[in-house]
């Protein structure tokens, strides 16, 4: 039987502002966009008492808390604190499944360190976590990746919940369904319907019904809810794109302006690509404009990309050379995929050119 930990830090990007700023400490802070059509990213617990979440506009948030404390983004520092948190993971076990930068499950069913208890195991990582970086994470013990994920949020901040093998039939039976991994608000009605509100409704629903309301995945959903949850924990998970965007506080549609916004976000994509030792063979441009159509437009270059100035070099011939439909742009974005690591690279520099286009589509 696998023990599994999954480990949340708590208000993550938030908690490392406050950390480095004594000033924001105790205050309601959330970091994210500042303009009217920004959103925040992460708030601080004493935010979160307002009813301010991650991907609330920044202006409704303001609204919400007149005293809110915005602060921009410092992805620098994020990713050192993370770097930091998952070298204690590497402490405790090689078994660990990167989920984002303040996430992770972990298989401690033979730990590195320590008696084979997952409850202690969990125990020390918060504890060395709490010591290398002063930030606290949150954690869930338990045989299976859902329970153990679910576990780890219910005791936020500085928490420990630990589900053992016998709890795990009630735990899941009282789980609302929109706890339940791939429930989102149309899957939810689709199961409410079907009179299935929690874990133990799926128990009692005709199965044949079920599947033809979601699909495969009922077959998930079944087997949770009965306790069955094989899914081990894959350390070599091999990341699939890279990306940024950004929302303008205006509509932009001169070359002059649109230049520096596409350079900035290049920075950022290129400087992830090249931390983590990847490079990419296909580069993908995405605008928004002001009603809201998004048009993506993809190449796939010759030699494959491993720098920020080779990013840059075919996202600008994506926007600038590539036709589009005119328009004032609200949203620009730009993500590379068909990673692989950055060694394995050849290099046969070529300028941009011939980029593919795809079909554009409306978002809604």
């Amino acid at each position: 039987m696998r023990k599994i930990v999954h480990v949340d830090m708590d208000a993550f990007y938030a908690a490392v502002e406050q950390r480095d700023e004594p000033r924001l400490r105790g205050r309601p802070v959330a970091v994210g966009g500042g303009s009217e059509r920004g959103v925040v990213m992460t708030a601080s617990y004493e935010a979160r008492r307002f009813g301010i979440h991650s991907a609330m506009p920044t202006a409704v948030a303001r609204r919400a808390c007149p005293e809110l404390i915005l602060v921009p983004p410092r992805f620098a520092a994020y990713h050192e604190a993370s770097a930091l948190v998952h070298e204690v993971f590497r402490r405790f076990t090689d078994l660990v499944e990167p989920l984002a930068l303040d996430e992770a499950f972990l298989d401690v069913t033979e730990p590195k360190r320590g008696p084979p208890s997952a409850t202690l195991v969990a125990r020390a990582i918060k504890a060395e976590i709490h010591a290398d970086t002063r930030l606290t994470a949150s954690a869930g013990v338990a045989n299976g990746k859902f329970v153990a994920k679910v576990a780890s949020g219910m005791r936020k901040p500085d928490g420990l919940t630990v589900v053992t093998p016998d709890e795990v039939p009630a735990f899941v039976a009282a789980l609302p369904i929109e706890a339940f991994f791939g429930v989102g608000p149309r899957t939810a009605e689709r199961l409410h319907a079907l009179g299935i509100r929690t874990g133990a409704d799926l128990l009692r629903v005709d199965q044949e019904r079920l599947h033809a309301a979601v699909g495969k995945l009922s077959r998930f959903l079944l087997d949770v809810a009965r306790g069955v949850d094989e899914r081990p924990v894959v350390p070599d998970r091999q990341r699939k794109s890279i990306g940024a965007e950004r929302t303008f506080a205006r509509d932009l549609d001169r070359r002059e302006a649109l230049e520096p916004e596409l350079s900035a976000i290049c920075e950022v994509v290129g400087r992830r690509l090249v931390r983590a030792r990847l490079a990419a063979r296909t580069v993908t441009l995405k605008v928004k404009y002001r009603d809201f159509r998004v048009v993506t437009r993809s190449s796939t270059p010759p030699t494959p990309l491993g720098t920020t100035q080779e990013v840059r070099s075919w996202a600008d011939a994506l926007l600038f050379t590539t036709p589009r439909p005119p328009g004032a742009l609200r949203l620009l974005g730009v993500s590379l995929s068909g990673l692989f690591p950055a060694h394995r690279r050849i290099v046969q520099p070529r300028l941009p050119f011939d980029a593919r286009e795809d079909d554009p589509h409306d978002a809604t």
